[in-house]
């Protein structure tokens, strides 16, 4: 009986050998192999930035990836003495590293192509070679404020390298390893490649490189000569809206005050103490204008038929408005001006004459047209469209400080594309970053042309044109006069309120010029605001310069001719830097 039992049992243990050795051997080999392997995600190389010319701003490199189980390495030491030539590390350090007993250390993960395949095919045990990539910036810190940063994992963090992150990044691939239990490739294994990584769309932007250099270091200088906190330089083409130049810096010697230290990318850029802002503070930092806002108001007027150029005025020093004292830069008696003298000369008082025949439903409606309070098209990371009063919250001294440009904070962007709108003949163009987009064979895609529309009539635009002339020819914004050109602009010199109080905040200002040229021909748009200077505050002394020469070198760096016969100063429109203080 025992005998017959012992045979029904080993009858059963033998079909059911049968059963998992014939029958269910597929699905059991499905299985095992499923315990020893791991689809992993393998990064596509990532798409390169470029400048309007094809010059490489950003770029990456492929590499190697050599990762260690150090489990699996037995001599540490000799194993490091073999392949320390290679991975292009000290043996010393690399014995250290091989001897770690974590599983998982990288040991180089820049390693050359073709380094990392000659150490592939030696088949170290516990080292395992994966495909990577290394982001380079052959500029060094050139346009870094726009351009942003990746992260450890190649990821966008920041400015362009974040926004278009889906576009550059690619599409990543898939690839079937034999891994230990610490996710690191089995000794002796091969890995299969499942689905190929698909390598990013470059971008070509509108930038110049050349002229970003040399705003930027003019831009710099000026930081550091006036030992102001920060600064931008913007330059744009005025029929396209195409940003040639975008500079963004901040003086980390200067004393940020209250208002506190400004981020950076924490690399110098060759002038002691400039760096880089982290945000591109053009288009992300609001601050209210001052003086660079008085075309809001001239502008209403012209369009509105209100006043001429010649229209005269008689300007008191100051008046109070709704409970609060205004008064001009520089104390006078009774003044008689002309509208293109009060523009020269940047009166405050009579800029509130100006605006008080417009009203406070005309002057909320020309702040809308020319722009003020929306985001760019160019949408850019952190971009703020500004903060701007309105119908509901109107006070009456709103009726001098709207047109003196203290009520309305706006970004450096949204100034430059209404004096942009002069400059293109009443036709605003909104502004842009991208100029195409590089595919992986090496064609160019071209981006959209700008949306536009018309915001002023083209005799507003040509008659404010012939103001702002005026501006630079004898009033505030003399240093910005460019031998052999017409140009026009306006001047600013703002003052910052206290944050959270109703003050200001003492002795700190926003110097600033916006302008274009040639005036008779507009080509180049440009702003230069420079926030908290201290050895001089005045933006036709701290700004103007920069904007003179900037433009100078964008002007025959892109061949544009200075035809057109010169205009002459109107006589009594001289004024000094002083008097646009707001």
């Amino acid at each position: 009986m025992l005998r017959g039992s012992l045979l029904v049992v080993f009858a059963l243990i033998g079909l059911r050998l049968v059963m998992l050795q014939i029958f269910d051997h597929g699905r059991y080999a499905v299985l095992s192999v499923a315990q020893v392997h791991e689809d992993l995600t393998t990064s596509a190389l990532r798409g390169g930035i470029f400048d309007r010319s094809g010059k490489i701003l950003a770029i990456s490199r492929p590499t190697s990836l050599v990762i260690a189980d150090d489990f699996q390495i037995k001599s540490p030491a000799k194993e490091a003495a073999a392949m320390s030539h290679i991975v292009g590390v000290p043996v010393k350090k690399l014995t250290a590293l091989l001897s770690q007993n974590n599983g998982y250390v990288i040991i180089n993960n820049q390693l050359d192509l073709k380094a990392g395949h000659q150490l592939a095919s030696m088949m170290f045990p516990g080292i395992v070679v994966q495909n990577s990539s290394v982001r380079s910036y052959p500029n060094g810190w050139v346009a870094t404020s726009v351009l942003g940063g990746v992260n450890a994992a190649g990821v966008g963090s920041a400015g362009l390298e974040s926004k278009f992150q889906g576009t550059l990044a690619g599409q990543s691939g898939l690839t079937r390893a034999f891994v230990s239990a610490s996710g690191v490739n089995l000794p002796s294994s091969y890995s299969r490649v499942l689905r190929k990584a698909k390598p990013g769309v470059g971008l070509e932007l509108t930038l110049d490189s050349s002229l970003q250099f040399v705003a930027e270091r003019a831009l710099a200088h000026q930081l550091a000569t006036t030992d102001a906190v920060s600064g931008v330089v913007v330059v744009m083409d005025v029929k396209t809206g195409e940003i040639l130049a975008n500079a963004s810096l901040v003086n980390t010697k200067a004393n940020a005050g209250i208002l506190g230290p400004m981020p950076t990318w924490g690399q110098p850029i060759g002038i002691p103490g400039i760096q880089q802002s982290l945000n591109n503070l053009a288009f992300t930092q609001a601050y209210e204008p001052g003086s660079v806002f008085k075309i809001v108001a001239f502008s209403a007027a012209l369009q509105a038929g209100l006043i001429t150029p010649s229209t005269p005025f008689s300007v008191p020093y100051a008046v109070n408005v709704g409970g609060r004292y205004f008064h001009d830069a520089e104390r006078h008696g009774l003044e008689h001006l002309s509208a293109t003298q009060v523009l020269a000369q940047s009166s405050n008082i009579g800029t509130y004459e100006v605006a008080s025949r417009v009203g406070e439903a005309g002057l909320l409606a020309q702040v809308q047209r020319l722009g003020f309070g929306s985001r760019t098209a160019v949408d850019f990371p952190g971009e703020t469209s500004g903060l701007l009063i309105n119908a509901a919250n109107w006070y009456s001294s709103d009726k001098v400080a709207l047109p003196i440009g203290q009520v309305d904070a706006v970004p450096a962007i949204q100034i430059l594309d209404a004096y942009n709108t002069i400059a293109n003949g009443g036709v605003f163009v909104e502004p842009k970053l991208i100029g195409g987009y590089v595919n992986t064979s090496g064609t160019l895609k071209l981006a959209p042309p700008s949306a536009s529309h018309v915001a002023l009539s083209p005799t507003v635009a040509a008659t404010m044109n012939g103001m702002l002339e005026q501006v630079v020819l004898a009033g505030t914004g003399t240093n910005a006069i460019i031998p052999g050109y017409r140009v026009a602009g306006k001047t600013g010199t703002a003052s910052i309120p206290y944050p959270g109080r109703a003050k200001l905040l003492n002795g700190a200002y926003n110097a600033s010029f916006v302008g274009y040229a040639p005036a008779n021909a507009p080509a180049l748009s440009m702003i230069v605001v420079i926030q908290r200077p201290r050895t001089t505050i005045f933006g036709g002394a701290v700004a103007a310069p920069v904007f003179q020469k900037v433009m100078s070198y964008a002007l025959h760096h892109f061949k544009i001719p200075s035809n057109g016969t010169m205009v002459k100063p109107l006589k009594g429109a001289s004024a000094s830097v002083a008097s646009d203080v707001t």
